[in-house]
């Protein structure tokens, strides 16, 4: 403050005297009021200084505390995730490559014992020739190049990921199994009707591990469960009479079956609609959808078939309440490649390409994952009986070495494709249409059990048939 010795007003009590000016404010006070006003500045300075330590004790607690965030939190969780997903995945990896390399030693001796017991066999013979020394030769160097190499291994990394991601690439050798021409009726085969030991044109058909048989009975208008060995099936959906109630079922066609959840996703055809029995509660995935075909890949992402829209969406588990994703087709009716013409059912593989059956263009096309259009790995020669073609298309499967397995309908006959191949083959079936054990009459849906049989649903003559597999 600065003093002044001219009278002047002052401040606070409006009277003339001595007064000073204060810096601060510009403010003139008597001899009288400039300590009145020192102290209220002292006061405010308090309050401030209050303020001030308040604040540093807030400042140190948030560092002392700052663990406890509910970010920090999730980002501890997310390494120790992470950290666990990395060494599961390297786990998986390792017990792969031995896997691999055990199943191809196996397989080397086998072929050695087999070399071994024809070299005895000549010796025991004492009749050779060197032809018959050549052989065994040839035969000895390829098993030796084999077992130097015994599984051509490598790594591949993902450098889209923000850590790496690596998979096992193994060279696979397809095996052409075959199965047993005559068919084993494992349900229905009574005649069509609505008996617990009938069927009425079944449609897609699952086979759990115990080899119990799931079936959408579409006429019927229910899911049936055929136990294995079992003499008729119980219902475990639909079977309350043709309806749209939650109860009731419409010409089911198609079904995803998670046992471990007590769970069975529906196409619900003329119900237009994809609906879920969970623990006979049923609830409305999808609305308003001319489905056919149903899939489920490795992630949980549920692929639908339309028949009407000629296209196949993707939804996320989970958000079923949104419109899915086109993954093939979409772009009308037509047989371009950007196209399909009543598409029935689906196969979603480890790379999230979608192999789908297009049935009025006879072909089984894939889109990969991301793909704007398919490319043709089945038929696609127009309809016919010949072994590059297709007539009418259902039922597909793709298996571990990429061979395309279909249910070739109106030649009653199940076929194998391998990709880039320019025919398939006939491997149950074709022996035109009939309920012979070697005949079909249709067939719709197939599936294999884990033993490698083969499961045809024999959609004409209402009954699923098994084609046992020859090792």
């Amino acid at each position: 403050m600065a003093g002044a010795n001219n009278k002047r007003k002052c401040f606070t009590c409006d009277r003339e005297n001595n007064t000073y000016t204060c810096e601060g404010c510009s403010k003139r006070f008597c001899v009288i009021h400039i300590p009145e006003h020192h102290q209220r500045l002292n006061e405010e300075l308090h309050h401030i200084v209050d303020d001030y330590n308040e604040f540093k004790e807030r400042i140190n607690e948030q560092k002392q505390y700052s663990q406890s965030y509910t970010v920090i939190e999730q980002i501890d969780q997310w390494e120790k995730v992470s950290i666990e997903k990395i060494k599961q995945k390297a786990k998986d990896s390792r017990k792969m490559i031995i896997g691999s390399l055990q199943t191809c030693i196996n397989d080397i001796e086998t072929k050695f014992n087999d070399l071994n017991k024809q070299i005895q066999q000549l010796q025991i013979q004492n009749d050779f020739n060197e032809i018959n020394l050549n052989y065994l030769r040839n035969q000895l160097r390829k098993i030796t190049e084999e077992l130097k190499h015994p599984s051509n291994i490598s790594i591949q990394e993902d450098p889209q990921s923000f850590i790496s991601d690596i998979s096992i690439i193994l060279s696979k050798k397809p095996k052409l199994h075959k199965w047993k021409e005559n068919g084993i009726t494992v349900a229905g085969g009574n005649g069509r009707g609505q008996q617990l030991n009938q069927l009425n044109d079944p449609e897609g058909i699952y086979i759990d591990e115990n080899k119990n048989i799931f079936i959408a009975d579409y006429e019927n208008h229910r899911i049936i469960e055929w136990k294995y060995n079992g003499k008729e099936g119980q219902i475990i959906a639909g079977g309350n009479d043709k309806g749209n109630r939650k109860d009731q079922l419409n010409e089911p066609t198609n079904i995803i079956v998670d046992q471990q959840n007590h769970s069975i996703m529906i196409a619900d055809s003329n119900n237009r609609r994809v609906i879920q029995w969970l623990n006979q509660k049923q609830q409305i995935l999808i609305h308003n959808i001319h489905c056919y075909g149903l899939a489920m890949d490795k992630n949980g992402f549920l692929y639908v078939s339309d028949w009407k829209k000629h296209e196949v969406r993707r939804w996320k588990m989970g958000e079923y309440n949104i419109e899915g994703i086109v993954v093939a087709g979409g772009n009308g009716e037509g047989d371009e490649l950007n196209q399909l013409d009543y598409p029935t059912f689906i196969f979603v593989d480890e790379d999230q390409a979608v192999y789908i059956s297009d049935s009025n263009n006879h072909r089984v096309i894939k889109w990969r994952k991301g793909a704007k259009e398919g490319a043709i790995v089945a038929g696609g020669n127009g309809q016919g009986r010949n072994l590059n073609q297709l007539s009418a298309p259902v039922g597909v499967i793709v298996d571990d070495f990429g061979q395309i397995y279909v249910t070739d309908c109106l030649n009653y006959r199940v076929m194998r494709w391998c990709e880039e191949k320019e025919e398939g083959e006939i491997i149950v079936g074709g022996n035109g249409e009939g309920n012979q054990s070697n005949q079909l009459n249709l067939p719709t849906g197939l599936c294999f059990d884990h033993e490698g049989n083969l499961y045809v649903v024999d959609w004409g003559n209402d009954r699923i048939q098994k084609f046992e597999i020859i090792v």
